[in-house]
């Protein structure tokens, strides 16, 4: 079994996701935190294939995604958060499969630099903005209204 994540980590989800799930308080929109199983389907060779991934924070806008097994397809919105050992997977693979699955904004925090990666879907393809660092408040494109001071979270 491999160990659970170190307590940095732990504490940016949960402030990050705190902050969240308050300012969608009383919305259709959802925030769901891991484990949370996301099934993300694609066509490859003529066949359906499904992956499940679990995000760290994932925000869903459209309540039908949302099943008893978790969310099949797409969330609005990814949230990684990155641990040693995981930065290769959450960078390149991950990356590319929240691309190419259609999620329309994507995180990745980096919390020994307190650092925020944050891309926007457009056409397609990642779009990404200026790094964000501690002293810097993060806007959301989804989540339209919603800010968040970095300095809170690191």
């Amino acid at each position: 079994m491999s160990p659970g994540p170190a307590s940095q980590h732990q504490r940016i989800l949960t402030k990050m996701g705190t902050r969240m799930y308050n300012f969608l308080e009383g919305s259709i929109y959802e925030v769901f935190f891991a484990p949370f199983d996301v099934r993300l389907e694609s066509i490859k060779n003529d066949r359906l294939n499904t992956t499940v991934v679990q995000p760290d924070i994932c925000v869903i806008c459209d309540p039908s995604k949302i099943d008893k097994r978790g969310c099949l397809g797409p969330p609005d919105l990814v949230v990684e958060i990155l641990s040693p050992g995981n930065t290769d997977k959450e960078m390149k693979l991950k990356f590319e499969l929240h691309q190419n699955a259609g999620v329309t904004e994507y995180w990745i925090v980096q919390p020994f630099e307190r650092i925020v990666w944050q891309y926007s879907l457009v056409n397609g393809v990642y779009v990404n903005h200026k790094p964000l660092i501690h002293s810097d408040t993060l806007h959301s494109f989804v989540m339209k209204g919603f800010a968040l001071e970095l300095s809170k979270v690191f």
